[in-house]
């Protein structure tokens, strides 16, 4: 379960990771090149259109950051986490669960994602 962790925990680093190029390499590092990312409000594929939406997500929530919310449960090649957007260590303003298909490579093939909390608008 330990690598599972290490890898939901440099997800997360991924979404936090505010420098381009140090993004693009956490990126390249956790997902497979042709990664498959869907939730409610996008859907991309590849390094460069993830890294794209992360960086749209960091501009939208400036001054948050994510953290993983528990601790990720696993079988076989698939493995699910909650996550939070959160000032620091204050309260969540969004609150989310991922599923992710873990690739032969160890590093993650797809990723479903779900909002569960979500600022009002």
């Amino acid at each position: 379960m330990t690598e599972i962790k290490n890898l939901i925990d440099g997800y997360i680093a991924a979404w936090n990771e505010t420098d381009e190029a140090a993004r693009a390499a956490k990126v390249a590092e956790v997902f497979v090149e042709q990664i498959e990312y869907t939730d409610p409000l996008a859907s991309v594929h590849g390094h460069d259109e993830l890294s794209t939406l992360i960086g749209g997500a960091q501009a939208q929530f400036a001054g948050l950051t994510f953290r993983l919310a528990g601790e990720p449960d696993a079988h076989h090649d698939v493995v699910r986490f909650t996550w939070e957007l959160a000032p620091g260590a204050g309260e969540a303003l969004v609150v989310g669960f991922d599923v992710a298909l873990i690739a032969p490579d160890g590093r993650i093939g797809a990723v479903a994602g779900f909002l569960d909390k979500v600022p009002a608008m």
